[in-house]
């Protein structure tokens, strides 16, 4: 399966799971577009995941994580793990100061 496929199973898991219909997306996206998202036929923008994570009440990043996480919950706590890794090597937590 590929990305784009991957992240439109994704976005349509959360939608229903939150109980929503395409329809409820309608101040931010129209129902066409929503559609080809979750069919893999077409890329959101940056911009246009933050609209669509808000109506999700959803973080962005849980959004993108749904096309990129594995499956296997042991698998998926290592993704998470290596993600984590990541971000502190780029930007790590650096000690209060008193």
């Amino acid at each position: 399966m590929d990305l784009l496929t991957r992240f439109g199973a994704g976005l349509q898991l959360a939608r229903k799971s939150r109980g929503l219909t395409q329809e409820d997306f309608s101040l931010v996206s129209s129902r066409t577009y929503l559609s080809s998202l979750e069919r893999g036929k077409k890329s959101p923008t940056i911009s246009k995941l933050e609209d669509l994570s808000s109506v999700l009440n959803l973080h962005p990043l849980s959004l993108l994580a749904l096309a990129y996480a594995p499956a296997s919950d042991q698998k998926r706590n290592e993704f998470f793990a290596l993600i984590a890794a990541e971000l502190e090597l780029i930007n790590p937590v650096q000690p209060r100061s008193k």
